[in-house]
């Protein structure tokens, strides 16, 4: 089987995931997952989700690169690449992966700010006097 591509995205960080048949092999930015989140284990149970849930944690190498956002959103962004990915492999994984959301893009993003106000939507502080 040939390599397989996906593109995750969560707010402004984005995956770019191939996988491919193997042994298990998590490879982000050049570096196992387990260095390159170090101790967040509670992160690494959430990009290993999507492979647990189908199966294929034991069967499939995934290669990937992460930028933007941080640690926590390149995690869910690759989370959603690996999701996309596994469905191109096989499309029998989508039944298994859409009820547990992972096939679903999470669009919430900072909003931008307006003019005539602080931040996004918080106004200037009001003075009667």
């Amino acid at each position: 089987m040939a390599k397989v591509y996906a593109t995750g995205k969560r707010k402004t960080a984005i995956a770019k995931v191939w996988l491919e048949a193997g042994k298990g092999e998590i490879t982000v930015n050049g570096q196992p997952l387990d260095i390159w989140l170090g101790g967040h284990e509670a992160i690494k149970k959430r990009v290993r989700v999507p492979l647990e849930v189908t199966k294929q944690l034991e069967s499939v190498n995934i290669v990937a690169k992460t930028l933007g956002g941080g640690y926590s959103a390149q995690a869910d962004a690759l989370r959603h690449g690996i999701s996309k990915a596994l469905v191109e492999f096989d499309e029998t994984f989508r039944a298994v992966l859409k009820p547990y959301g992972l096939m679903t893009r999470d669009a919430r993003i900072v909003e931008r700010k307006k003019p005539g106000r602080r931040k996004a939507r918080r106004s200037p502080q009001f003075s009667k006097r």
